[in-house]
């Protein structure tokens, strides 16, 4: 079952992605997403609502052993399914924060 979650990327939205600093770190890229100049508030989550939209049920028939192709077309199914979801749920929303 696709689901489609709206809202929790305003929680803490993203302010810099660094590569620079990521690989010092060892990782590909380092995100920042705390707001520096409200101290330690800065911290906190902002208030967001978050909205799940469930899509409906799909059943794919075949086996694990499949070859790639197959498996990626179903991959690419569902991926769609909750593209459609998320393009829906931001659609529905009024602002941010309802």
């Amino acid at each position: 079952m696709p689901v489609g979650i709206v809202g929790s990327e305003e929680q803490q939205p993203g302010l810099l992605n660094s590569s620079g600093w990521g690989a010092s770190s060892g990782c590909p890229r380092s995100g920042h997403t705390h707001f520096p100049w409200l101290g330690p508030l800065g911290l906190l989550p902002l208030p967001v609502r978050y909205h799940v939209h469930f899509g409906e049920p799909l059943r794919f028939e075949g086996d694990a052993g499949d070859e790639d192709a197959v498996i990626e077309a179903k991959v690419e199914e569902v991926k769609a399914a909750i593209a459609g979801l998320l393009a829906e749920g931001r659609a529905a929303r009024r602002s941010v924060f309802f």
